[in-house]
């Protein structure tokens, strides 16, 4: 079986490395020195001692210093080997280790399966012995198994939950999704830079992961489509393990023009794609076949070519749409990096059979977004003088140059504007960043989308970290949970004692003065405090251990290391926590914080600004106006106050807060498939 490919693999030795080597600096090996002997045997010379050699080379005029300098090259050399030998060996561990979860992985789904499968086939025989009303029929058991083998991802995990259930719930279910997959289900590819836990450098990689898990959840078929870069060497051990999850398939693409240019010699040559499925997503890469320095670097982006890269990558994504024959309901778009997606399509792909097919783009931050001169559009075959015009692509100030991101929003057919907290209104008048005018004009195709978290990792009812769980209608495990926090740190143990936490991913000088005023402004005596970041800073552990001794009335625990276990019992265990603002969509900790139990508290500026009218804005979103109702505009001190004087209303506003649902499911789901709908209908 293929399943063992990696398990009874060899490790190449070091000589297959010093091989390499020489391929690489084209430089010849070479072959053994033979001489034959009088009596007709043959000696390898290569084996001669080096004295032997040195004396021959003596002989010859080449110096000590010549040959102690050749033998420090060659011992150079070896130690560069060896090194490569060795990180091959820990490739070697880790791919072994990820294709034993895989595999577990894959005996788990075809175990759901079979179990799903039994369970059809139980509901049928009952119906046909008279044992169960209502059950289902052989014609709707025999559709009911197609459902189960022909759906793209692992529909059992659609069910697992519901296993357990009545026969009546699971039926029900089954019937909702097969008619709900027939009918209502989109079919949407991502087109992106960024995917959780592939690429994750932003906020777009859990959202791309979130939202795909989400949509599918509800019976959505989605893809998404990255370029490959070198962090991603799982792609051909996936497809070696699982054919059928993956492919490799090379083309040519030909760009019209008679111009050459770097960009189009590159569509000029093969290029591959693979296929892997990831959290039940399937997921194509796309590279160039020789010119894979394009995305064969240290960072995703902050490069000069950054315009030629992700257009490169953007027109090849819907090549291999086209040549794939692929027919999806919507093309997602993500930022700047693939909005030339949208003037691709309209002017060139979408007679490709593609008629059916519409756009959306979503914006994470419309800071960002890309000025190039407008031959550049050229490159990748659109033309210059049809789109550097102000209804188009051409820049609103600086109107000599296109803006790549204004394109993708004249071109879409919806744009979701990804915000925790603002609203339409307050993005178009104030955080447009020079696309005002555009965003006015296309103002009735804007949605605003909060971020969600993911509600299966991130749940005190099930988390597998905590000592005991808990949820909204019994808190006794969070009581458990933050004794057993300050048991873990060396604070005292004591359930009526306040902590609070505090959970950050950078510490700008800003954010560390604010922390500071807001932790200041309260009556801090006998808090606890748990600082933690989710990367090592050293500079901000040097501030926060100042600060640390700055505080002498309260109780101040900084942690210097990231703990997953530890970053979840400080959710369970805070009674607050403080955010660096309220829409963080990287580490979502307000979101957490009101999942656990804890009352988020924002300690920037830029939060206190909207505050106040963001409560009386009904553009802005479900978490926005939650949060301004609650705890948007209450500080550290106040809430230190209500939770001493007011126990029992602060105690309601908690359980309230953790019976709503902001996950990836919830409105960021709906959201999206409200856009979906409206484009398709278009």
């Amino acid at each position: 079986m293929s399943m063992n490919f990696l398990i009874n693999a060899a490790i190449p030795s070091p000589l297959y490395f010093s091989q390499q080597l020489n391929t690489t600096n084209r430089k010849p090996i070479r072959a053994p020195l033979r001489c034959s002997t009088n009596n007709g045997e043959v000696n390898d010379l290569s084996t001669i001692p080096s004295q032997i050699e040195l004396g021959a080379q003596d002989n010859t005029g080449v110096s000590k210093e010549e040959f102690r300098s050749s033998s420090i090259e060659r011992e150079m050399k070896n130690n560069d080997i060896w090194r490569l030998f060795k990180e091959a060996q820990r490739n070697i561990l880790y791919l072994n280790k990820q294709r034993l979860d895989a595999v577990e992985e894959l005996n788990k789904t075809n175990r759901e399966k079979q179990l799903l499968l039994e369970k059809i086939e139980q509901l049928e025989v009952e119906k046909q012995a008279g044992l169960g009303k209502g059950m289902i029929n052989s014609g709707e058991a025999s559709n009911l198994r197609k459902l189960v083998f022909d759906y793209k991802v692992s529909v059992a995990d659609l069910f697992a939950d519901i296993l357990p259930e009545g026969d009546a719930d699971l039926l029900a279910e089954l019937r909702r999704f097969g008619s709900g997959s027939k009918k209502n289900g989109f079919h949407i590819i991502h087109i992106c830079t960024e995917m959780d836990p592939l690429v994750s450098i932003g906020s777009l990689a859990s959202y791309v992961t979130g939202l795909s898990g989400a949509l599918q959840r509800k019976g959505h078929l989605v893809e998404v489509i990255l370029p490959k870069k070198p962090p991603l060497r799982l792609v051909s051990w996936f497809n070696n393990q699982h054919p059928s999850l993956g492919s490799w398939e090379q083309w040519e693409l030909g760009i019209p023009g008679n111009k050459e240019t770097t960009l189009k010699i590159v569509l000029k040559h093969l290029r591959f794609h693979g296929s892997i499925v990831v959290s039940g997503i399937g997921v194509t890469f796309i590279q160039p076949l020789h010119y894979s320095s394009f995305f064969n670097r240290e960072s995703v982006y902050g490069y000069s070519d950054d315009f030629e890269r992700f257009t490169y990558f953007s027109r090849a994504s819907l090549d291999y749409i086209v040549k794939s024959r692929k027919q999806p309901d919507v093309l997602h778009i993500h930022n700047w990096e693939t909005a030339i997606v949208g003037p691709l399509f309209w002017d060139i792909f979408v007679k490709q059979g593609l008629e059916g097919t519409r756009i959306l783009l979503s914006c994470h931050n419309l800071n960002s977004l890309c000025l190039e001169h407008p031959d550049k559009l050229a490159l990748c075959g659109l033309d210059p003088a049809r789109l550097h015009r102000p209804d188009r692509l051409q820049d609103n100030t600086k109107t000599h140059l296109v803006n790549i991101l204004k394109g993708g929003v004249v071109y879409s057919n919806k744009v979701v504007i990804v915000s925790s907290m603002h609203s339409k209104s307050r993005i178009i008048r104030s955080l447009s960043h020079g696309l005002e005018s555009t965003l006015a004009i296309h103002q009735d195709k804007l949605l605003v989308a909060p971020c969600g978290f993911d509600s299966s990792t991130w749940d005190p009812s099930n988390d597998k970290f905590l000592t005991e769980n808990y949820c909204a209608e019994d808190m006794k495990g969070k009581t458990v949970c933050k004794v057993t926090l300050q048991q873990q740190l060396g604070l005292s143990k004591d359930a009526s004692t306040i902590v609070v936490g505090c959970i950050f991913s950078d510490v700008s000088e800003v954010f560390l003065e604010n922390l500071k005023a807001v932790v200041r402004g309260a009556n801090v005596r006998g808090i606890q405090f748990v600082f933690t970041g989710t990367n090592k800073l050293p500079s901000a552990s040097r501030a926060l251990v100042s600060f640390q001794e700055e505080l002498k009335d309260g109780i101040v625990i900084f942690v210097d290391s990231y703990d997953d276990a530890l970053l979840h019992l400080i959710f369970s265990g805070s009674d607050i926590i403080l955010c660096h603002s309220f829409h963080d969509p990287v580490l979502q900790v307000a979101l957490k914080a009101l999942k656990y139990g804890a009352a988020p508290i924002a300690v920037t500026s830029s939060d206190i600004e909207f505050r106040h009218f963001a409560e009386f804005d009904h553009e802005s979103t479900r978490f926005s106006r939650f949060i301004s109702s609650t705890f948007g505009n209450i500080s550290l001190s106040q809430a230190l106050e209500e939770i001493k004087n007011n126990p029992l209303s602060w105690k309601r506003k908690i359980k309230d807060a953790m019976l709503q649902d902001f996950s990836w499911d919830a409105d960021c789901n709906d959201i999206h498939i409200s856009a979906y709908t409206a484009i398709k209908n278009l």
